[in-house]
């Protein structure tokens, strides 16, 4: 069953250990043991979150001799951010239509 990529990158950014790589990725690139060192989990378990990841397009990983680094690629969250920017202007004037009703019941009242 093929996966359309904006599932796959939402996929990525549910998991908060995903969330919290790709914070330290916007600093640099990173070798998976730099990656390990704030987590209470394993080598193997940190580079299936680098799997992840890089399946959803939002790191790429390169090899230098022995040392295997990632590098976040940030525009697949482009993509995210466009989508999200519908629900955040339906929001927004939801909002500002319940302001304005407030303000009308309260001048009703004030009369």
């Amino acid at each position: 069953m093929a996966t359309d990529q904006l599932s796959l990158i939402f996929a990525a950014l549910a998991d908060p250990t995903r969330r919290a790589i790709l914070a330290r990725l916007s600093e640099g690139d990173a070798t998976v043991t730099e990656l390990a060192e704030p987590f209470a989990i394993s080598l193997p378990a940190i580079s299936r979150h680098l799997k992840v990841l890089e399946v959803a397009g939002l790191i790429t990983r390169s090899r230098n001799a022995q040392w295997r680094s990632s590098r976040l690629t940030a525009g697949p969250l482009r993509e995210v951010a466009a989508y999200m920017e519908q629900y955040r202007r339906f929001w927004d004037e939801s909002l500002d239509r319940l302001d304005a009703h407030i303000k009308r019941i309260q001048r009703e009242q004030g009369k």
